[in-house]
């Protein structure tokens, strides 16, 4: 198989552990599966969905579908809102018989979605299409990083994304953000939240 090019994307339901581990089996795991589909559904097409992470998506964009490239602010502001809109529908849900945990703090959930250009390598293991590589295990390490808006739905990106992008971050509003990762070093990012330029 041959290398390719492209974005790569996580999207990640912040807030998911405590949800499930602290709340009912019932509820936790059909919640979440609603926001992670209304999130499919706005950013597929262009983006291809390579697999569901538990509380993530991982979408790709390989060199040419997603054209002109900047178009994958306007994608990634989609699934935001997307996430928001099925996020409302489950806080102003009619249902009002039922007062578990899962149900009464779904509104305290955050999305944050990574983007990232680099290189996969598309393979078939035991009979499943996965991809590999060093750039797939990057953005899988940003998830877990040191930006400081926990608290509400963000955006990291990297400088690869931003430069295939063709867009200035500063004109975003995004500021600058370094992660450091055993074989990676320092990786360059920038963040903001997701009514800061996405």
């Amino acid at each position: 198989m041959d290398t390719k090019q492209g974005f790569l994307v996580l999207a990640d339901i912040s807030g998911f552990t405590a949800l499930v581990t602290a709340t009912e089996l019932e509820h936790g795991p059909a919640i979440i599966a609603d926001l992670l589909e209304a999130v499919i559904r706005r950013i597929s097409p262009p983006l291809e969905i390579e697999g569901i992470e538990g509380d993530a998506v991982f979408a790709l964009g390989a060199h040419g579908t997603v054209v002109p490239p900047a178009r994958l602010l306007d994608v990634l502001r989609a699934g935001f809102d997307g996430f928001r809109e099925q996020q409302q529908v489950l806080i102003d849900s009619d249902d009002d018989s039922c007062s578990c945990n899962a149900c009464l703090h779904v509104g305290r959930l955050r999305l944050k979605a990574i983007g990232h250009y680099g290189s996969f390598l598309p393979q078939t293991v035991g009979g499943r299409s996965q991809v590999a590589g060093s750039d797939v295990i990057l953005v899988h390490r940003l998830l877990k990083n040191q930006v400081p808006q926990k608290d509400d739905h963000y955006t990291l990106f990297t400088r690869p994304a931003l430069r295939y992008m063709d867009v200035d971050p500063a004109r975003l509003g995004l500021q600058p953000h370094t992660e450091s990762y055993e074989h990676f070093g320092d990786v360059e990012c920038f963040f903001g939240t997701s009514t800061c330029g996405v």
